[in-house]
Formats: structure tokens, sequence, C-alpha cells
């Protein structure tokens, strides 16, 4: 007999994936995400990668302004991470959200990262994300990696290479005209960084889209 409630689910399914694309908007957040705290995979028995956004207790709010913008791509709402202390007594970690697996992140997953799956495998910067660097995903990025102290701007961005910082240094000249500085933190790797002047101008660029909770990452 033929199980005509499972292929039903299954077809059901396979509609709502094959109908999916990302807006403008979605994919911006994604690429900023990516760019900050946000994690790609596929897999050892999958085909496809998924976005996974996690955030700090604190954050909360802004996961669900994240969710709110990709729930299509999401099946169920933020959750709470937990972990154990040294005593074996659970805690609060974070929020996060894992978004289905699809052709299309994996198209993305592969610009961002080099490596086998779990083993040597290593987030990178495309070299195409200029195109992606909108002030949307600007301000994704600030708010997931950004800090401000002393009226700057810092980013924290160890898991690139100083090739890439410099990469990125140009990509910030040449589409905001905005100097980025660079220093390396011991031996965490590289922090960007941007000087009085223009931290005001970063600022002007992205304050539109930082969400009240997460102002104080622009001195707010």
């Amino acid at each position: 007999m033929v199980n005509t409630v499972g292929s039903y689910k299954v077809n059901f399914w396979t509609s709502i994936k094959n109908s999916l694309f990302l807006t403008q908007e979605q994919r911006e957040i994604v690429i900023g995400s990516l760019l900050g705290d946000g994690t790609m995979r596929i897999g050892k028995s999958a085909k496809n990668a998924n976005l996974k956004i996690e955030h700090g207790l604190k954050q909360k709010e802004y996961v669900f302004w994240k969710y709110n913008f990709l729930k299509n791509w999401v099946y169920t709402e933020p959750k709470l991470s937990y972990r154990f202390n040294d005593c074996h007594e659970k805690y609060q970690k974070s929020w996060w959200f894992r978004t289905i697996r699809h052709p299309i992140l994996t198209e993305i997953c592969k610009e961002f990262y080099k490596g086998r799956e779990s083993l040597d495998r290593k987030k990178i910067i495309p070299k195409n994300i200029k195109r992606d660097l909108s002030p949307l995903a600007l301000s994704v990025w600030i708010m997931d990696d950004g800090s401000h102290s002393r009226g700057r701007i810092d980013i924290s961005t160890y898991c690139f290479s100083l090739e890439e910082i410099i990469f990125l240094q140009g990509c910030f000249k040449e589409i905001y005209d905005i100097k980025i500085n660079f220093f390396k933190d011991r031996d965490k790797g590289y922090r960007m960084y941007c000087n009085l002047f223009d931290t005001k101008k970063l600022i002007s660029v992205i304050k539109p889209y930082i969400i009240p909770s997460m102002s104080y990452k622009i001195g707010l």
C-alpha cells in the first residue's frame, strides 16, 4: 500500500523549498551575518548548506529581528541554548535558530568557506564581497562583531587573514570613502577600526539599520 500521507508531506515540503528565493534584504542579512557570527555548514550526509544564527542572552531581540526577516527559511522559532557548568548545573547560554538546507545557501557557503567540512574548514572573505557590502549588510556585521569605545568603532575580524583585512580596507575606501585601520590583537588575530572622523562617517551609513537594543554598538 502506498503511504499517501507520507508522500503528501514530502511533496509539500519539497514544493515549499522549490519556491524559496532570497530577497535582496534577506541576502544582505545573510551576508552581514556571515561576515560576523553567523555560520554555515553542509554536514557529512547532507547535500546543501544551512545558516545558523546564535547570539547571547542579552541579544534576544536581535536574534528575533533576524528571524523575522528570514522566517520563511526557518521551520521553528528561535530557541534557548543550554550548557552545563563545572558543577553540572544547567544554565541558559544563548538564543539561536537555523534555516533549512537549500542550494541557494550552498552557493553562498562555497563563497565564504574553504577546506573540508569539520576538518580544515575556514571562513574567508569572498572576492566579490564588494557586490554585497551594502549598508544593511554592514550594519548586521557591526551589530554582530562591532564595538564602540572612546568614540571609535572596532570590528573583531580574528578569523580573517592579513591579506583579507587589507582587501576589506580597499572595499571600505572604494564603496564608502571610509578609511579602515587594523592592529594585531596579541595571538588572537586582527581587529579593524576607524578613527574618530571615519567612525562618524561609518555611523552615518549604518545608523538607519541599527535596532534599538544594539545601538550601544555605535555608541548610542
